[in-house]
């Protein structure tokens, strides 16, 4: 693998963690009643390849479960970022 493959996943292995971490801090704070998370910052996590460990961290600590924006957003999320990395393996590297 060539340094950009490794820097690229390292990026999309770095915006999990933190899709997970928000995910995670976002429902510690619902339950404390403190300051959320914005649903706009989450979902732009989402957008920028946090995507599929945020829609896994929810439904593990079933949060955010019930909001249609996120329980669809982040699968057409999750497709997006799919196609490219498809686009990526296929015709960028």
């Amino acid at each position: 693998m060539k340094i950009g493959d490794w820097i690229i996943l390292s990026f999309i292995l770095f915006m999990s963690l933190v899709g997970a971490a928000l995910t995670v801090r976002d429902k510690l704070a619902a339950k404390a009643g403190e300051r959320r998370i914005p649903e706009r910052m989450l979902m732009l996590i989402g957008a920028f390849f946090g995507s599929y460990a945020m829609f896994a961290t929810m439904l593990m600590i079933r949060h955010k479960t019930k909001h249609i924006k996120f329980m669809l957003g982040l699968p057409v999320l999750m497709l997006l970022d799919s196609a490219l990395i498809a686009i990526w393996i296929l015709y960028l590297r």
